[in-house]
């Protein structure tokens, strides 16, 4: 799930705070993701194409992420779920335009002048209603000596910022 740039996404907020040391996502073909997992992608997503999946350990319980593109769109979609197939989270990528004016805003009066790598709008699901968390930008500093990770909510506020080093810029 910390695919961004490359279309596999980033681990939600949750995820994060609960990460196992790094390499704990396991790349694994979709013929290996349990029955529940794809039902519940497929009824969500119909006419989708699935274009990768992962698994990762949460809080000492497995999720699975499928990537997709939904039918119609040419943007990933990366969905997290328990084995048993409950939603957890969807994240959609966006280009840096599509961004909200208050989001894009609160990045530059941080982050004056960026280059975009890869946006992002989180969506947490709990009880099956999905709600929009935050959109999670990763950019470059105008200096270029900076990669962040920035979770924003719609209205601006900046919630959480990570520094990229290395591997993790991914």
């Amino acid at each position: 799930m910390r695919r961004l740039m490359t279309g596999l996404g980033v681990a939600a907020l949750f995820t994060l705070a609960a990460a196992v040391p790094a390499g704990d996502e396991e790349k694994v073909t979709l013929d290996k993701v349990p029955g529940p997992v794809l039902t519940t992608v497929k009824a969500r997503f119909p006419g989708a194409k699935l274009t990768g999946a992962s698994k990762e350990k949460e809080k000492d319980k497995w999720v699975y992420e499928v990537s997709l593109t939904e039918k119609g769109k040419d943007k990933n979609v990366d969905v997290t779920l328990t084995p048993e197939g409950e939603l957890l989270t969807i994240e959609r990528a966006l280009g840096a335009k599509a961004l909200p004016k208050a989001v894009a805003k609160a990045i530059e009066d941080k982050y004056p002048r960026p280059t975009y790598k890869n946006a992002e709008e989180v969506i947490k699901v709990e009880k099956q209603e999905e709600k929009l968390a935050y959109y999670e930008v990763l950019l470059v500093t105008h200096d270029k000596k900076r990669t962040m990770e920035v979770q924003v909510t719609a209205a601006g506020k900046i919630v959480a910022e990570e520094e990229k080093k290395g591997n993790d810029k991914d």
